[in-house]
């Protein structure tokens, strides 16, 4: 599949969730079997040769590629989540919004020390979530071995928040 191919099927929708704002909408990726199959394993072969262990994923559409993504690596899955979603133990970060902070959670005993971990989303923008997540990643022990997006939006520079990290977006919108 080509990129302007895949390209073409990612919606565009104007002023959502705020005015001002062109939202990339992935479902009419999603709901064409091809597309999805053909990122989830573009994403894949990126990784195979890392030995990933742990597929870090983050709420909610990072679940979508993160899930899909563990079971074509045969690595184990882990959601990263808003605060009050998890019912175990939890370690949290907080993080900078554009407007606000928020913040995001992980089970404590979701990563043994020196695991090797791939974390993914759908999206990279300003980089402030994952770079929340990859603070998780590492307080618990995880070896980062890449960061995985479908989508990056490098007008936002994103990139620079979690550049010391092996990064791969599919792509990406200048």
């Amino acid at each position: 599949m080509e990129l302007a191919e895949l390209k073409s099927k990612i919606r565009d929708i104007k002023d959502f969730p705020t005015e001002g704002v062109l939202f990339k909408d992935i479902t009419t990726l999603l709901k064409e079997p091809q597309a999805f199959k053909y990122v989830v394993t573009q994403m894949a072969l990126r990784y195979i040769q890392e030995r990933v262990e742990l597929v870090v994923a983050i709420e909610s559409r990072g679940f979508i590629f993160g899930g899909a993504l563990a079971a074509e690596l045969g690595a184990g899955f882990v959601p990263v989540r808003k605060l009050g979603k998890l019912p175990g133990k939890t370690i949290e970060v907080e993080y900078e919004l554009e407007y606000g902070r928020d913040a995001l959670a992980v089970h404590e005993d979701a990563i043994r020390a020196g695991q090797r971990v791939l974390a993914v989303d759908d999206l990279l923008a300003t980089g402030g979530t994952m770079a929340a997540t990859l603070r998780l990643i590492e307080q618990l022990g995880g070896q980062v071995v890449g960061v995985a997006f479908l989508i990056e939006l490098g007008f936002l520079k994103g990139r620079e928040k979690i550049k010391q990290y092996p990064l791969h977006s599919l792509i990406i919108y200048d």
